[in-house]
């Protein structure tokens, strides 16, 4: 017996929406002046559920895009000007919607849920409209067929159309930027200090790619990514984001300042600071403070919550020199999620590579490598040493392991010598490039010259 279709069932259900969202979401723009920033690119007005919010929204958008303020008072304001005031619900609203916002830490992945909800919606009219069409018996099959795939198309490709860019745009903005590098007004790269490692990466590290520095327990990775840090700040002058697992803050801050000021990391952690050492710290201190380097020393924080914060600085201060993960595997171990340690991994790696390409900033993530590398005669440490996910080195733009061979030969003669192999670079050449390695400092140094950080 055939079952009969029932296309009414669903029909005294309340549509997809998030009014919750929606009201944190108006409060933060009316909170946070660069509230708006961080979401008026991919939410729309159409997004909000309720009318009220759509046309409050609908002013914050105008206000913005004139260069005005979207406080409560231009908002207010807007809605006056233009008769929408009372329809909205008066100042009362607007008040109350302010009121009950805290914060606008999470307003990304409000707006991102409003544009689920929104997209859901969209979903249900295309399918009720799909229904009418399978009752429209007197057009031709492969004419509905078509204009039913159209509809669930348009869905997702409304809000991505503007991704595709043609290529004489590109072209364009290409020429462009290579006359800016011919007469030396701008450089497509941030210096990482190192200049035998900025020849190698084409002028330092380059946004919108992922880099994976890896080495095994020890050898100083964390020192590595602190100095590349510390560098980006100085030369570049634009903030620096370390989220790092491992170390905390604190740890970090004192061995800037062990580089910074030349004292001994071992005298500033037992306190033995002498006479003459206090003016270089407290130089140290002054000139270290002026540096925008932002710590997050969370021991697992999520990509979301990474996203967040990376925006909303690049938001404040007009961009980002460097974002340093350290490291991968442990928060892989602090992701939320039933896979596996390779998947989580591998989700990881790529929330990385998109958070660079998306936010287009350099992003340096620190690595494991497995134990393999100490069965080997040679153990200057490969591609397949990556621990836990191949997905990483798929991920990664360019791929930098870290081999101090004093490590497992203390005798040798290359003690204080470190080697930064690049064994992967996407669009550029490989090969090994030698450092100094300053233990009493945890920094490194060029070779050539022995200048460092």
């Amino acid at each position: 017996m055939t079952k009969e279709l029932n296309f009414s069932s669903q029909q005294d259900r309340l549509p997809p929406q998030s009014i919750e969202a929606e009201e944190a979401i108006l409060g933060g723009i009316m909170l946070d002046p660069n509230a708006m920033s961080r979401i008026s690119d991919h939410l729309i007005a159409d997004a909000f559920y309720i009318n009220a919010h759509k046309d409050i929204y609908q002013a914050a958008q105008r206000l913005y895009n004139q260069g005005n303020p979207t406080d409560l008072l231009y908002i207010t304001s807007w809605l006056s000007d233009n008769g929408l005031l009372f329809r909205v619900g008066g100042r009362n609203k607007l008040a109350t919607l302010l009121d009950r916002t805290v914060s606008a830490i999470n307003i990304d992945a409000f707006a991102d849920l409003v544009m689920e909800k929104y997209q859901r919606r969209q979903l249900i009219k295309a399918g009720t409209e799909i229904v009418q069409l399978g009752y429209a018996t007197e057009t031709e099959l492969p004419i509905v067929l078509d204009q039913a795939e159209q509809k669930v198309y348009s869905i997702a490709s409304e809000h991505s159309a503007t991704d595709l860019v043609h290529i004489s745009d590109s072209l364009a903005d290409a020429f462009t930027e290579i006359e800016a590098r011919h007469a030396g007004t701008a450089s497509p790269a941030v210096s990482t200090g190192f200049y035998d490692l900025d020849t190698l990466l084409g002028g330092g590290f380059r946004k919108g790619r992922l880099y994976v520095l890896a080495a095994r327990p020890s050898v100083g990775k964390s020192a590595l990514a602190g100095n590349l840090a510390l560098t980006v700040a100085q030369t570049s002058r634009l903030p620096v984001c370390v989220f790092s697992l491992e170390m905390s803050t604190d740890e970090y801050v004192q061995r800037f300042l062990s580089s910074e000021s030349g004292i001994e990391n071992n005298f500033l952690e037992t306190g033995r600071v002498s006479n003459n050492q206090w003016q270089p710290l407290s130089q140290a201190i002054a000139s270290l403070s002026e540096l925008p380097i932002f710590i997050n020393d969370n021991s697992c924080p999520s990509l979301n919550e990474i996203r967040s914060q990376v925006r909303r600085i690049s938001s404040h201060y007009g961009g980002v020199g460097l974002v340093v993960v350290d490291y991968l595997q442990l928060m892989a171990e602090g992701a939320d999620s039933k896979a596996n340690m390779t998947e989580r991994v591998g989700e990881i790696s790529r929330g990385l590579k998109k958070l660079a390409k998306d936010l287009d900033v350099p992003v340096l993530a620190l690595s494991q490598l497995s134990r393999e590398v100490e069965s080997r005669n040679d153990k200057r440490p490969i591609l397949s040493d990556l621990r836990s996910s191949g997905a990483v080195e798929q991920d990664s733009d360019v791929v930098i392991m870290l081999y101090r061979e004093e490590m497992h030969n203390p005798d040798t003669p290359d003690r204080g010598i470190a080697e930064l192999i690049v064994r992967k670079q996407r669009n550029g050449p490989t090969g090994t490039v030698k450092l100094l390695f300053d233990s009493q400092f945890t920094r490194f140094k060029n070779l050539s010259c022995g200048r460092g950080f």
